[in-house]
């Protein structure tokens, strides 16, 4: 039978698909509400130890500025309530890894606290004959100034002018007699991310007072930025900020000022000196550029790093300095043959004097054993075997032949004289230096299978097999400079000159050799005794084989 009462089911069904509604309605509502950070109830997602600091620092701000107009709120309990303010702003912003808690608070109060900095005195602080309540604003302007890192407006660098306010008023007190409360103004003490942001501002605060018309070659309209700058540098670079405090220095261009820092030693030169040549690069005025290599220049100096400081001068191309760097350097005589090395690998002819060791440094700088010791390498590497073009080329690996490898019908090898010059310059390369190779040294052969242009290419690379010896080398060129054959003679004169590149000798036998042909009849030794020249001597400022080479850059008819 059914059921008498049938009506209750339905209701209840009905009654349960209504729940089903009203809990659609609250789930949205929920979601609704989630959405919305407005509506989200902060006070019970926030632990005890939050709530507490926010309640304690909401306490603090209404005792600062007196919310309740009490008489018996003096200024010292005032300063106390501001007291705790900055110890809860500095221990959390000493390291930023995000938002501190003390900022996240203090934020629905930042309008209020402006309000009543703009009510305590004037804007320059004189009229404040009160030291206490001069001390409350001072400290007051830095918390303002920390506040507005992260709630200011950008554009109106509020974080700085608080701080620059701020500052006036510790220098007040300090007028006042009253030190103690002037040493309270450290920058360092409300954390790295402060001075940064700082730091920015800075600039942008600089830049904006130059468009205005500002002289950035006087101090006085920068003096309260410079006096902020000057704290900031000795601040990054002790704390191993470097590359911030020279780019806050170049920003406000003041580099120099790095160079009075006692915070640069031995523990972070190289950072500092390296960061300011990386830089350099990137300095597209010449008065800049050559400012920051200067800079680094001056501290290598002063750190009596003087092969560092001798690079940094051969970028500079200033040569005046060297005799005063190697006199610096007299008690590391390792250093000076180093700096010495340095020089002959640069090619600066330089003559040490009036040194113990001056015969010693002058060979260095003069290349005279560079075959020798390139020589000596090349045999504890075990690299002396001469090699030939046909090593480079390894034509037998190839399907189609390479130089060497141009056959006629019958399969006789043909030579050709492009081939040939090519394997010329191969072997030239690939022996420089090693004073021997299977084709020019072991007998003449291989010049006489070249014409014109070709022979006169074979005989110029014995110069370069012969490379840096001057000794041996001229006595095996020598006698092609007594040929019949002009372009062979010619050959040889640039080999005179490829062989003495770079190398200093007493004798001075390339302007010795070359000199009679350069004044000679033949065109084509003219033009390979002054390219010979110019190879031998390039760099080194020779006013004698200037006056050698100018009058024939001179001549009218110079042609063949």
């Amino acid at each position: 039978m059914a059921p008498k009462d049938t009506d209750k089911p339905v209701e209840l069904m009905a009654e349960t698909e209504q729940n089903k509604g009203d809990s659609k309605d609250k789930k949205k509502s929920k979601k609704s509400n989630d959405a919305d950070p407005a509506i989200v109830d902060t006070e019970n997602a926030m632990s005890e130890e939050d709530r507490e600091l926010k309640e304690r620092l909401e306490t603090c701000v209404s005792t600062l500025i007196n919310e309740g107009n009490e008489a018996s709120v003096t200024v010292p309990i005032r300063l106390k309530a501001l007291d705790v303010i900055v110890t809860e702003l500095r221990s959390a912003t000493s390291s930023m890894t995000s938002v501190p808690k003390p900022l996240k608070f203090l934020r629905p109060k930042f309008e209020v606290l402006k309000e009543h900095y703009g009510s305590i005195g004037g804007d320059e602080g004189t009229d404040l004959g009160d030291k206490e309540l001069l001390f409350l604003r001072a400290r007051l302007g830095d918390v303002l100034a920390v506040l507005a890192m992260t709630l200011g407006k950008h554009d109106e660098r509020e974080s700085l002018k608080f701080k620059l306010k701020g500052t006036r008023d510790y220098e007040t007190l300090a007028k006042l007699g009253d030190n103690a409360a002037a040493a309270d103004n450290n920058l360092g003490s409300w954390g790295h991310e402060f001075v940064r942001s700082l730091a920015g501002e800075i600039g942008q605060e600089y830049n904006a007072r130059v468009i205005a018309g500002a002289d950035p070659e006087e101090d006085e309209p920068f003096q309260d930025l410079l006096g902020m700058v000057d704290v900031i540098v000795p601040f990054n670079v002790s704390h191993n900020a470097e590359a911030e405090a020279i780019d806050l220095l170049i920003e406000v261009q003041r580099l120099k000022k790095i160079l009075e820092l006692d915070s640069i030693d031995q523990n972070n030169y190289r950072r500092v000196c390296l960061y300011l040549i990386k830089t350099a690069d990137f300095m597209s005025d010449p008065d800049d550029y050559e400012e920051v290599l200067e800079s680094a220049y001056e501290i290598f100096r002063k750190q009596k790093q003087y092969y560092d400081a001798l690079r940094v001068a051969i970028r500079m191309g200033n040569e005046e300095v060297i005799p005063d760097l190697l006199a610096e350097c007299s008690e590391d005589k390792l250093m000076k043959k180093q700096m010495c090395l340095l020089l002959g690998r640069q090619r600066i002819n330089h003559e040490v004097e009036g040194d113990d060791d001056e015969e010693e440094l002058n060979e260095l700088i003069g290349n005279e054993k560079l075959s020798e010791e390139f020589l000596k390498v090349a045999q504890d590497l075990d690299v002396m075997d001469p090699k030939t073009p046909e090593d480079i080329y390894k034509s037998h690996l190839a399907e189609t032949g390479g130089f060497s490898r141009r056959r006629d019908a019958s399969g006789a090898q043909v030579d050709s004289a492009r081939a040939n010059l090519a394997s010329t310059y191969v072997n030239a390369f690939v022996n420089a230096g090693f004073g021997q190779d299977k084709l020019m040294t072991p007998d003449n052969d291989w010049l006489y299978k070249n014409k014109d242009h070709g022979m006169m290419a074979a005989s110029a690379s014995l110069g370069l097999i012969q490379l840096w010896n001057v000794e041996e080398g001229l006595a095996q060129i020598d006698k092609f400079l007594y040929s019949s054959e002009d372009y062979v003679k010619a050959g040889a004169a640039l080999a005179v000159g490829i062989l003495s590149s770079g190398v200093r000798n007493d004798a001075d036998p390339t302007l010795a050799l070359l000199d009679e042909h350069i004044r000679g009849d033949s065109h084509v030794m003219k033009c390979a005794s002054c390219t010979g020249l110019g190879i031998a001597y390039a760099g080194s400022a020779r006013e004698d084989v200037m006056e050698l080479l100018l009058p024939l850059v001179e001549q009218e008819n110079s042609g063949p």
